[in-house]
């Protein structure tokens, strides 16, 4: 049987003079791929403000419908989040699909989710998104007629049915990932009962948090070269015989530009064990030009959810893909953030260089932390 190709999408990014705007929509690109798609052409312009009705303006709009008929695209992808309006006029006038960056991240989630917790989060991130988008987005909402008790009464609308459908949905999902973080709270106090010191791996997406938490716990999580490898939170046991003690790692999901709200929210559960983290162990993508804009936007998603105060020691990942004569000679030195100087490490989770200086570093944080928790108050027996 021949292999299904992909279904082929035609990228558009609007430069609106913000300071992170993508040219090369390469972001965008690597999102489609991660989705299952395969981007055939791209195309950029610049606005002082999005037009109300198509977001790009009628001319411009003209040539995007240009370019997927040439290219026999059949979806058009934005790299801004789009109102309901815009993507239902854009998709009135293109005569195809239209999704933002914002139900791309969604669908990559709703993939990848593996474990029970992962799956309601996404779940619950996709029934908000959907509950805006209801304003006359279907051929299908027609009033319908009253039921039991009415005689051909007005009834309600479809539209009103299926918010009421998504809002009891949106309660239930709600209700059922408090019961799971109820549990996670639960571990958690276990493992402050048995005074565990806890680092979480943070960074920007496709960092290598995951190639480095299985270096160093010689674990099994998922690692691979893409964009959210991993959503569900994985913790191991690392021993650190410069402390004598062995520390709780864990495994989080990686943060993107313009993280959805509603998946901030949904992943509260998961990125919870980020904001109780002793220490975060901050990945960067040494080897990526954008890596001062990429350690932004985690500040951003973690001051966010309440986890900016917690002490960071950064990680410059991948220095086997930089070129020779750019690799730092240093093993360790400092990086500012926020006004305050931060310990850095040089590594390659991939072929294991700096991590003996890893593990040394946090053996030092460690037992410098250990040595100044009070000691444990005693009861003298008379």
């Amino acid at each position: 049987m021949k292999p299904q190709s992909a279904p082929s999408v035609i990228l558009v990014g609007v430069d609106l003079g913000l300071p992170h705007f993508d040219a090369e929509l390469e972001e965008l690109g690597l999102l489609a791929q991660t989705a299952g798609l395969q981007p055939v052409a791209r195309i950029t312009c610049k606005r002082k403000a999005p037009d109300a009705a198509l977001f790009v303006g009628s001319g411009k709009a003209d040539e995007i419908r240009s370019l997927a008929q040439m290219h026999g695209a059949v979806e058009v992808l934005f790299d801004q989040a789009l109102s309901p309006a815009q993507q239902r006029n854009l998709e009135r006038y293109l005569e195809l699909p239209v999704n933002d960056r914002t139900l791309l991240i969604l669908e990559i989630f709703a993939q990848r989710a593996r474990s029970h917790e992962g799956k309601l989060q996404v779940e619950l991130a996709k029934l908000q998104y959907l509950s805006t988008r209801l304003v006359r987005r279907w051929s299908h909402l027609e009033r319908q007629r009253g039921g039991i008790g009415t005689r051909g009464g007005p009834g309600e609308t479809q539209i009103e049915l299926d918010r009421r459908m998504i809002g009891d949905a949106i309660k239930r999902t709600k209700e059922r990932l408090q019961k799971v973080k109820r549990q996670r709270n639960t571990q958690r106090r276990q493992r402050e009962r048995r005074e565990a010191f806890t680092i979480s791996l943070v960074g920007y997406t496709n960092a290598g948090k995951s190639t480095l938490f299985n270096a160093l716990v010689k674990a099994r999580a998922y690692a691979a070269d893409q964009l959210f490898a991993t959503l569900d939170t994985t913790t191991r046991q690392l021993y650190l015989s410069e402390a004598q003690r062995s520390v709780s790692l864990s495994d989080t999901v990686g943060f993107i530009r313009d993280l959805p709200h509603g998946l901030v929210d949904a992943f509260q559960a998961t990125l919870q064990e980020a904001v109780d983290a002793d220490l975060l162990l901050h990945v960067v993508d040494g080897s990526n030009p954008a890596y001062p804009e990429q350690i932004e936007q985690v500040q951003r998603v973690l001051a966010e959810i309440g986890a900016d105060h917690i002490p960071q020691l950064l990680v410059f990942n991948k220095m086997d893909a930089l070129d020779e004569s750019l690799r730092p000679t240093a093993e360790s030195d400092s990086y500012e953030l926020a006004g305050r100087e931060h310990r850095r490490v040089f590594v390659s989770a991939l072929t294991g260089s700096g991590l003996g200086v890893l593990r040394s570093v946090l053996g030092e944080i460690v037992a410098k932390e250990s040595d100044q928790m009070p000691p444990a108050s005693t009861v003298e027996l008379t």
